[in-house]
C-alpha cells in the first residue's frame, strides 16, 4: 500500500526568510552610521588635542632654552677679553646683558601663564578621552553579545516549530531581550552625549586661546620697549647695517694684511 497520498495535505514548514529576520532583529544601518560619524569626530579631536598639547610644550621649552642661551651669551661677554679692555664696548655689553635678563624674566612669566591657561587645560581635556573610549568599548562588547544572541534566535526561527524548538526559541528571545535593551540604552546615551561633548570644545578652549594671545601680545610689547631702550644705548650715531658691514669688512682687510695671517 502506498502512503504518498497522506502527505498531500500536510502543512509545510513555517520558515521566515532569513533576510526578513535580519531586517526585524538587526541594528539599523543608519544607527551604526550615526555612531561611527560622531565617534570618528571625537577620535579626530583627541588626536588633534594630543598633537596641540605636545606642540605647545615644545614651543614653551624652546622659548625657555632660547632665553637662557641669550642670557648666557651676554653673561659670557662680560668676562670675555673682547670686551674688558674697552670701556665703551663694555658699557654696550653691560646694556645687552641687562636687556637679556629682563627679556628672560618676561619670557618666564609668559611661559608660566601659557602653562596655566593653555597647556594644563589641554591636558585636562585630553584626560577625558580614556573614559569616553571605555564607554565605547562597553557598547561594542554589548553589541557583540547582542549579535551573538540575535544569531541564536534566527537559527531557531528557521527551524520547524517542534515543541523543543519553540521552547529553545523562547529561551533565546528571553536571553536576547535584556542584552538588546542594554545595548540600546548605551547606544542612545552615547549618541546623545558625544555631539554635546564635541560641540563643547569651542566654549572650553576659547578662553585658553584668548589668554595665549594676550600672553604673546604682552611679551612682545615689553620686548619692543626693552630692545628699543637697548638700541638707544648702543646705537653709533645712527649708522646703518650696510655701513657697519662695510666698516667691519674694511677692518677685516686690515687684519688680513698683517704678515702673521698672510698666506705663505
Amino acid at each position: 500500500m502506498s502512503w504518498i497520498h497522506f502527505k498531500i495535505g500536510q502543512p509545510k514548514k513555517q520558515i521566515v526568510p532569513k533576510t526578513m529576520l535580519s531586517d526585524l532583529l538587526s541594528i539599523p544601518q543608519q544607527v551604526e552610521r550615526d555612531f561611527e560619524r560622531e565617534y570618528g569626530k571625537l577620535q579626530q579631536l583627541e588626536d588633534q588635542i594630543k598633537k596641540l598639547h605636545k606642540d605647545m610644550k615644545k614651543s614653551t621649552e624652546a622659548d625657555v632654552a632660547m632665553s637662557k642661551s641669550a642670557v648666557k651669551i651676554s653673561s659670557d661677554l662680560l668676562t670675555n677679553p673682547l670686551c674688558d679692555q674697552d670701556q665703551k664696548f663694555m658699557e654696550s655689553v653691560t646694556a645687552l646683558d641687562t636687556a637679556m635678563r629682563r627679556m628672560d624674566a618676561f619670557n618666564q612669566e609668559k611661559v608660566n601663564q601659557i602653562q596655566k591657561t593653555t597647556i594644563e587645560p589641554l591636558k585636562k581635556f585630553s584626560n577625558v578621552f580614556p573614559s569616553l573610549n571605555m564607554a565605547v568599548k562597553r557598547r561594542e562588547q554589548t553589541l557583540q553579545d547582542y549579535k551573538r544572541l540575535q544569531s541564536k534566535v534566527e537559527k531557531y526561527e528557521e527551524k520547524e516549530k517542534s515543541g523543543h524548538v519553540v521552547v529553545k526559541l523562547h529561551q533565546a528571545k528571553e536571553e536576547l531581550r535584556p542584552v538588546r535593551e542594554d545595548f540600546e540604552a548605551k547606544n542612545k546615551q552615547l549618541l546623545e552625549e558625544m555631539p554635546k561633548f564635541y560641540n563643547s570644545r569651542i566654549d572650553y578652549f576659547q578662553p585658553s586661546f584668548e589668554a595665549l594671545i594676550r600672553a604673546q601680545v604682552d611679551y612682545y610689547t615689553e620686548m619692543s620697549k626693552i630692545f628699543g631702550d637697548l638700541t638707544g644705548q648702543i646705537d653709533q650715531q645712527g649708522i646703518s647695517d650696510e655701513e657697519r658691514q662695510k666698516e667691519n669688512e674694511a677692518k677685516l682687510n686690515e687684519l688680513r694684511a698683517l704678515s702673521i695671517v698672510a698666506d705663505d
